[in-house]
């Protein structure tokens, strides 16, 4: 057991094309979105385990020997154990739950318990330590903050239980794990997902654990090799919605509308197949006109998703907004509110964005300027970490 302090992160998601399409067997482009989950886990010799999640207000701490002397066996292992219902009430009375609780807060808390007794149980005892996570994403707004959540405890216990190595050497602000390692911290990050959301694509913690940019058709996930990080405005209307109703509708839709429907989504494939293709050759050389290609995909996908009826008011103004500032918008995830993405081109000027900016907060939006493409989970040393992350890992 590692006694050091570890300091992980891992990215968030947004989808650049094929939202909705997707679920119809075409490609869509997730991306590593720049807004990061941190963790800090902390060996002790206490004889408890603590959580900490203060974006959420959760502290909670379980005495290791009572753990110790639970029957774990119904966790399986990690290479093809099937989550069951059964074993989600068990860790649902593990943690002292009613058995009715789907609240995300508590289903974090469960995804913790499931992988510290998962992961830790190959140690010669449980160990002693507490973890504390703190997020720069909001949650559920379709940016994958449960599965950084995951992908960080997965990465943080693994590497403490020294089942994978730690990365970081002597001299280096951030560490990488291998590819195989990676293999392993996204297998356990896709478990906790499976505590959190019943049945996820995958898509999200594969993302997180990868960064970069990935393509996903049918199941199938690959990495895009070497995409640029391209700047963005993120914008959150919070205006809530609910995927699942958002998906039926366009099913409905495409079972009224078979001729119309049908070709709008092949169309939305041929945009993210586009945007991979020129992603590609951005990777050795960006110039002007590929920016000027992304901007065109964007508006034509945004009235791809209109026509789908997946738009709202919300993100008509956001456009209208960003429009007006020369910028080119398009929500990102299931719509119907929620978010949207603006490219930032290169060579534009400082106080255009600042007034662009000031322009979506004016309609009540939460907008943060960022990148897509970023790396996938990291390890850091203490030192390399902003002031506002080390203030929220310590907020008590």
């Amino acid at each position: 057991m590692l006694s050091e302090v570890l300091l992980v992160s891992a990215p968030g998601k947004v989808i650049l094309h094929g939202e909705h399409a997707v679920v119809h067997g075409k490609v869509a482009l997730a991306v590593a979105l720049n807004l990061r989950t941190f963790l800090r886990l902390q060996p002790h010799s206490n004889g408890k385990v603590g959580l900490n999640l203060p974006n959420i207000g959760i502290r909670r701490a379980w005495d290791v020997a009572s753990l110790q002397l639970l029957d774990t066996s119904f966790l399986g292992h990690s290479d093809g154990a099937v989550l069951t219902a059964e074993h989600v009430e068990k860790l649902k009375e593990v943690a002292g739950f009613p058995e009715d609780c789907v609240d995300p807060e508590r289903l974090a808390v469960l995804a913790f318990l499931y992988l510290y007794l998962s992961i830790c149980r190959s140690q010669r005892a449980l160990p002693s330590l507490d973890v504390t996570v703190w997020s720069e994403l909001p949650t559920g707004a379709g940016l994958g903050s449960s599965a950084a959540y995951s992908v960080c405890l997965a990465a943080a216990l693994l590497t403490a239980c020294e089942e994978i190595p730690y990365p970081l050497k002597d001299g280096e602000a951030a560490g990488r794990w291998t590819e195989e390692n990676l293999e392993l911290i996204n297998k356990w990050a896709f478990q906790g997902e499976r505590v959190i959301h019943g049945n996820p694509s995958g898509v999200d913690n594969a993302v997180s654990t990868w960064g970069g940019a990935l393509r996903y058709q049918q199941g199938k996930i690959s990495s895009l090799k070497r995409p640029p990080a391209l700047k963005i405005l993120l914008i959150n209307t919070k205006v809530p919605r609910s995927t699942k109703a958002l998906v039926a509708n366009v099913r409905s839709r495409l079972l009224k509308f078979p001729e119309i429907v049908a070709p709008l989504l092949t169309s939305i494939d041929a945009i993210s197949l586009e945007c991979e293709r020129v992603l590609g050759e951005m990777a050795a050389a960006p110039t002007p006109e590929h920016y000027l290609v992304l901007e065109e995909l964007i508006d034509m996908n945004q009235h791809h998703l209109n026509a789908l009826g997946v738009g709202h008011a919300s993100l008509d103004r956001l456009c209208q907004v960003t429009t007006a500032h020369g910028l080119h918008s398009k929500l990102t995830g299931a719509g119907g509110g929620g978010c949207g993405i603006t490219l930032l081109r290169p060579d534009l000027e400082r106080p255009e964005v600042e007034a662009t900016k000031r322009a979506l907060s004016g309609c009540g939006f939460d907008c943060w300027e960022t990148s897509i493409g970023a790396p996938g989970v990291s390890v850091h040393t203490a030192t390399s970490l902003d002031a506002s992350v080390q203030q929220g890992l310590d907020s008590l």
